[in-house]
């Protein structure tokens, strides 16, 4: 997954989950980039405002995405997958292709224009107190494999809890979203 995504305020249902936030913190709408205060559903349930990018162990830049296949492997990884299952929502995220010179902007999303809801994880700086997230990805489907070779894990709505408070993150993010509808911007 490329590093951006976009929440629309229009839809009802992201216009509420950001009113909520809000109460509480300011948060990104529109185009979402690195770095950037986003609102999070976070591993106990609740709404709340997180940056966007794990820091590097060597200070400088951010982990934005976290590859689904090695996340609970990984030292960087490990103790959020156990203890830091988020979901992140959207309308829909970002990818390019790449034809020759040009790049080609795709926006996609659920074929039944549902929002978006991307696996993450979550944690807290240890220097800043602050909460962050990365989003999991894995291969893209084939549908879509030609814009992008990976793809955010896009949970159904049905398997939410169980993403956020199960037992095997791993099996529930088997059972991600496959077929995405896309379209040129």
């Amino acid at each position: 997954m490329c590093g951006r995504y976009y929440i629309e305020i229009d839809n009802a249902e992201l216009s509420s989950i950001i009113a909520a936030v809000e109460r509480k913190e300011d948060v990104k709408t529109g185009e979402i980039y690195p770095t950037n205060i986003a609102p999070v559903l976070s591993s106990n349930g609740t709404m709340t405002a997180m940056r966007w990018g794990f820091p590097k162990f060597d200070g400088k830049g951010e982990i934005i995405n976290a590859r689904s296949e090695t996340a609970a492997e990984k030292n960087t990884f490990r103790r959020p997958m156990m203890e830091g299952r988020c979901l992140i929502p959207a309308s829909w995220y970002f990818e390019w292709e790449k034809r020759g010179s040009k790049k080609i902007k795709y926006a996609l999303a659920p074929p039944d224009n549902s929002p978006v809801w991307m696996a993450g994880l979550s944690k807290i700086d240890h220097k800043t107190g602050e909460s962050l997230f990365v989003v999991l990805t894995r291969p893209a489907w084939s549908g879509i494999s030609f814009i992008h070779d990976r793809m955010p894990v896009i949970l159904p709505r049905e398997i939410h809890d169980e993403w956020l408070n199960g037992h095997d993150p791993v099996g529930t993010m088997r059972r991600s979203i496959e077929a995405i509808n896309y379209k040129e911007i």
